[in-house]
């Protein structure tokens, strides 16, 4: 498949998710917020048993999303980074350069602004990593709404962006956001990843084994204290992309037939379940407590800082050019939309803040919806300015 076809494809994908994200955290915040918000509550909260002799995993529907459903979210993400790295836009050193700077500024400004307001309370500092993440359908849901007067090139950049920002994502949060570790489950996890680096090795194609032998990994990291989302990562740096005869990419047929079902359902179905944020009792210490604050501003500011401030430092000292067609105004605007947290930042903050035995649990949705809703709002009406204002001096 040509790589502008696969891009166009990808782009189409995730920005209709990116507006069905908006449609999902909206319906949440208004059930939560109404009569039946022990509707919405009792759902989430309902026990799930799967239970095979004597393995058994008990937990409410909430954490079956969160833990089993988003562990296909970072499989995709895993199967997309593998396939940039070896032939994408993460193959060659000049195309990560401008992208690989402002994804670094992107997550190192928002952690230390989040730091520095929340420096002196111990237990909110777990939640530093919160505001790091770019929620790439969301950002790309936003840009698809301007349609051709944004540059393909300024698109591209958000995508290798966003892509290595879910990269430091995944490392903050397998070496940050472990539990105690089980001895005998980790060893049973690298028993499951010798045995899909063999199946990779000797050229087994077909994805059932790499399936099934994932869905064991996954049980496995689960009981081990690790967070089992990084089981998708592991199981899809194991799948083949390249195959020695004319056999379909294992790679690119899970990638193609994941991606719709992430899209359009298990992140809206994730940002349904974790957005419904209750209103009630919000007053406007629910904005300035430090928690909330940090994380709203290292979104918006942080974000902006990081990503614009890396990306003209990368241009101006010459080991970078700006995206082809684009402007400084536009970079500005997509600067501003990398603010757009969401899915990713509620996931770590689900981590961070564990609802029942953290009593800042609930404030980083607050925090992340605020600082989101606000970069959506604020980027798109730079980036209308600007791409008009780009229209206007090309003509």
């Amino acid at each position: 498949m040509p790589l502008r076809s696969t891009f166009t494809r990808f782009f189409q994908l995730e920005a209709a998710s990116g507006l069905l994200l908006i449609a999902a955290a909206a319906l949440a915040l208004i059930i939560n917020n109404s009569p039946l918000s022990w509707l919405y509550n009792g759902l989430l909260d309902t026990p799930v048993v799967a239970q095979i002799g004597a393995l058994k995993i008990a937990k409410p529907l909430l954490l079956w999303i969160n833990d089993g459903l988003m562990a296909m979210f970072f499989l995709l993400i895993g199967l997309e980074v593998k396939r940039e790295i070896l032939e994408g836009h993460l193959s060659k050193p000049s195309q990560i350069v401008l992208p690989g700077a402002a994804a670094i500024g992107g997550m190192v400004v928002p952690a230390l602004i989040y730091w520095f307001l929340n420096k002196d309370n111990p237990p909110a500092l777990s939640g530093w990593a919160i505001p790091m993440a770019t929620d790439i359908a969301f950002a790309l849901g936003v840009l698809a709404l301007l349609g051709k007067r944004v540059p393909v090139s300024l698109k591209l950049f958000l995508m290798t962006l966003a892509i290595i920002d879910d990269l430091g994502a995944i490392i903050v949060i397998a070496i940050f956001y472990s539990g105690e570790l089980s001895t005998l489950s980790l060893m049973l996890a690298a028993a499951c990843i010798v045995a899909l680096v063999a199946m990779n090795r000797l050229g087994v194609v077909k994805l059932g084994p790499y399936m099934i032998i994932g869905l064991i990994l996954w049980v496995c990291v689960l009981k081990s204290g690790v967070h089992a989302t990084l089981a998708g990562v592991t199981l899809a740096f194991c799948i083949p992309l390249r195959t020695k005869n004319a056999e379909t990419s294992p790679l690119l047929s899970l990638e193609h037939a994941l991606h719709p079902w992430v899209a359009f359902g298990i992140l809206p179905l994730f940002a349904f379940a974790n957005a419904g944020v209750s209103l009630a009792g919000v007053n406007l210490e629910s904005f300035t407590h430090h928690v909330p604050m940090g994380i709203t501003a290292g979104l918006l500011l942080g974000k902006t800082v990081g990503v614009f401030g890396l990306t003209w430092l990368a241009v101006k000292i010459g080991i970078a050019g700006l995206p082809a067609g684009a402007n400084w105004a536009q970079v500005l605007g997509v600067a501003i939309l990398c603010g757009i947290g969401f899915t990713m930042s509620l996931f770590v903050g689900s981590l961070a803040f564990v609802p029942g035995s953290s009593e800042y649990a609930g404030m980083d949705r607050m925090g992340i919806l605020t600082g989101s809703i606000l970069a959506a709002l604020i980027g798109y009406a730079l980036m209308a300015g600007a791409s008009r204002k780009n229209a206007v001096l090309s003509s």
